[in-house]
């Protein structure tokens, strides 16, 4: 069931993703700005799967999907300006957390009106 969710199956192209591209970043940087982007990344997925679960707390849940996803797309932008990535990194990287962001408010709008009907 899991599976069958999109945002689902686009958040983990978006951990391989951000798992190839966090092996370029210097040694100084990998026991910080890596392990923030990892810990980020991972609780996104965990969040997710918790909102597939927990339908009384989704709007909840996806709420703080939401504020991870920003958090995510500042570390990026942190990598990209300290030149860790390159401007096509940035923008794919992005466009991955827009596309998964897109998915999340048209499930957040539909968590909500379900709500209304309860």
């Amino acid at each position: 069931m899991l599976d069958e969710l999109t945002i689902y199956q686009k958040y983990i192209d978006l951990i391989y993703y951000t798992n190839k591209l966090i092996t370029k970043y210097p040694k100084s940087e990998r026991y910080n700005l890596v392990n923030e982007i990892k810990n980020i990344t991972y609780k996104g997925i965990r969040l997710i799967i918790e909102a597939q679960k927990d339908k009384n707390s989704r709007t909840e849940i996806l709420n703080k999907l939401d504020t991870n996803l920003k958090y995510l797309i500042v570390l990026i932008r942190v990598s990209y300006k300290n030149k860790y990535i390159s401007i096509k990194n940035y923008k794919t990287w992005s466009y991955k957390i827009t596309i998964i962001n897109n998915l999340m408010i048209g499930w957040l709008k539909v968590a909500k009106n379900n709500k209304k009907y309860i």
